[in-house]
């Protein structure tokens, strides 16, 4: 079938706008004006070996698309997607079909080469890194937009080696010419640390920069490429680290290590060193009334005051809590002394503004001399011999080691390993005093006493061993083993038929034992034991010491039952105001008003006054050391209710009076 007026193939073929071409035997015998112009329109021809082999290089009949790059003569690049078709099997004719994608291929270059920029871009600011080209010859940079950011530079600025020198910081200027002066002159690659000045030179800022220097064919350095981060963060953090290595986060002075490592320096030398350990008085008795924030604030006062009184080369820190240590090098002792003296006066006349109060506070310091062959253990426990000596002489004073202080710390330890001992192996034991009611000569209830009684030589009374306990926790030990005992006597049958009481003293320690108040009614409930069969003494100035722990423990015994007496009242502090606001349910007034009493009108007066306060609050009155028979009627007649002392009733053992 024809169609009339059709085209002919001839006339589609000159009409085409791809390129059509016929080659045989390696020779172009024909092509369209398509493929004429995709030639001739960039100076060439079909009529030499180029294109011809170009298109005969690679591409084969039926192997479909393929792209050749073809130079052209005026110097551009042509891209041609081309297919080639056997026409005459015989005669080897063969059909190129030729499309001119240059203009795509190169929109797509572009597209390629804008992504690959923003991909780099993207990677060079979550990196906070940028990259740089410093050409040598004339010392122009050429920064990534990243980079100019990061130096605070507005984007495609241009920037020279000395407009990037301006930027840099003053104090690293030199560093970094000396830097690059090398890698030019070695051709090596280089890393370095510098700061710089970052958004209008306000803010410095530190960068790490690395380079790589590029040589021409003579060796001639013509270009450095390099990269640049952001480092501030990292070399903050690696500065605070650093520090926090030898200092003390609190109060920014020396830590631990830093004052044992310099102290293991002075040492080495012939010349030695003198070491002073300073220690804040009642410091916990700070932290339990006024918080942990004031004894902070404590803390770095004590840290503030002490550098200005030191010499050139003397080295503070603080060795954890409230301890201080002072490293004196080639110093005597004597010297470390006058310097203790001086720095106690110096804490005490400072105050501390707390509330509409001013808080004052004092240190005790110890002071030991090394070079004789010490280590810096043997020297921190020489210093702390005489810090304990000074806390022992009343505190705010500085006292000087001495071998003396040494054997009483060895004949301490070996009483307190005694008094453990004891409390293992059932050697402690408890005698009962009574208290009588003085109007009935009734026995109401008995103090229990600790007595040590293991046979060893040379015994000791409680006079003799309590102190060192009260020093350490073994008091703690003391006061629960008494009371635990206590609880276990008033559980017994005969107790319970008699409705026998017992009063225990505990020592100011156990103030510091949040849970004893619990512990003991923990106990008294596990034996079924009323609490208003156990009584507690502490002294008053226990009391007054602290004031706020000895209210929650007193509040929370007496509320569930508990009697609670104010032990030895007038030889403290002598303060009626303690009566008021601490819920005792006895005062116990000290024997050196009471045994006067029947010849010196003053200690009558006293003992008159505490037994009114007290009724009116209350309270029982009890009456110590009652050793004459002639204080019994003067106390009955100024109304005080109870006596206790050897004329009234001699301690003895526990077992007997259970028995």
């Amino acid at each position: 079938m024809s169609v009339v007026g059709a085209p002919s193939a001839a006339d589609i073929a000159e009409r085409a706008s791809i390129g059509l071409v016929v080659v045989r035997d390696g020779t172009v015998r024909w092509c369209n004006p398509a493929a004429r112009e995709m030639v001739e329109g960039h100076g060439g021809c079909w009529d030499g070996d180029r294109p011809v082999a170009d298109l005969r290089e690679g591409i084969r009949p039926g192997a479909g698309d393929v792209t050749v790059r073809w130079p052209a003569p005026d110097g551009s690049t042509r891209w041609w997607q081309v297919s080639c078709t056997v026409l005459e099997p015989d005669a080897g004719s063969l059909l190129y079909e030729i499309t001119d994608r240059t203009a795509r291929f190169s929109l797509e270059r572009r597209l390629g080469v804008a992504v690959a920029e923003w991909r780099l871009s993207r990677f060079e600011a979550l990196a906070r890194m940028g990259s740089w080209v410093w050409n040598v010859e004339n010392d122009r940079l050429e920064l990534s937009e990243t980079l100019l950011v990061a130096f605070g530079l507005p984007p495609r600025a241009l920037l020279d080696l000395d407009g990037f020198r301006a930027q840099v910081h003053p104090d690293d200027l030199t560093a970094v010419n000396e830097v690059l002066a090398a890698a030019v002159r070695t051709g090596r690659d280089f890393t370095h640390t510098h700061r710089m000045f970052v958004a209008g030179h306000s803010t410095a800022r530190v960068f790490e920069c690395r380079g790589e220097v590029f040589s021409d064919a003579s060796g001639r350095p013509i270009r450095v490429l390099g990269t640049a981060r952001d480092v501030t963060e990292e070399h903050r953090a690696r500065t605070e680290l650093a520090f926090l290595a030898e200092h003390d986060p609190l109060t920014g002075i020396a830590n631990r290590r830093r004052i044992t490592a310099r102290l293991a320096e002075c040492l080495a030398d012939p010349a030695g060193a003198t070491l002073l350990l300073i220690d804040i008085d009642r410091f916990k008795d700070v932290n339990d009334l006024r918080g942990h924030a004031v004894g902070d604030r404590v803390i770095r006062r004590v840290a503030d005051v002490v550098p200005a009184h030191l010499e050139p080369g003397a080295l503070i820190g603080r060795l954890g809590g409230d301890e201080f240590a002072v490293v004196l090098p080639r110093r005597d002792p004597e010297d470390g002394l006058v310097l203790g003296e001086r720095l106690c006066d110096a804490v005490a006349g400072q105050t501390i503004a707390e509330g509409d109060s001013a808080l004052t506070v004092t240190v005790s310091i110890g002071v030991a001399a090394g070079g004789d062959g010490a280590d810096v253990e043997v020297l921190l426990a020489r210093a702390d011999l005489a810090l304990y000596a000074a806390k022992a002489a009343g505190r705010n004073r500085a006292r000087l080691f001495a071998p003396d202080q040494y054997r009483r710390a060895v004949a301490r330890v070996g009483l307190l390993k005694r008094v453990g001992d004891a409390l293992d192996q059932e050697t402690m034991q408890l005698d009962a005093q009574p208290i009588v009611e003085l109007a009935t000569g009734r026995a109401r209830r008995s103090e229990l006493l600790i007595r040590l009684r293991d046979g060893l030589v040379p015994d000791l009374r409680p006079v003799d061993f309590l102190p060192a306990a009260e020093r350490g926790d073994l008091v703690l030990r003391l006061d629960r083993w008494v009371l635990a005992r206590a609880v276990r006597a008033l559980a017994g049958p005969a107790a319970r038929a008699r409705r026998l009481r017992l009063e225990v003293n505990i020592s100011a320690r156990s103030l510091e034992d949040d849970e004893l108040g619990d512990w003991v009614l923990a106990e008294l409930a596990g034996h079924d034991v009323e609490p208003c069969r156990l009584g507690l003494e502490m002294t008053e100035t226990t009391a007054v010491t602290n004031l706020d722990a000895a209210k929650r423990l007193v509040g929370r015994l007496t509320e569930a039952g508990c009697g609670f007496s104010l032990d030895d009242f007038g030889a403290g502090f002598a303060s009626f105001s303690h009566l008021k606001h601490l819920p005792f349910t006895a005062v116990k007034i000290a024997g050196e008003f009471v045994r006067g009493l029947d010849t010196d009108p003053v200690d009558r007066a006293l003992v008159s006054a505490v037994v009114g306060v007290a009724g009116e609050l209350g309270m029982r009155t009890v009456a110590e050391h009652v050793d004459r028979p002639e204080l019994v009627e003067r106390l009955r007649e100024l109304g005080v209710h109870d006596g206790q002392g050897y004329h009234l009733g001699r301690p003895r053992p526990l077992a007997e009076l259970l028995g």
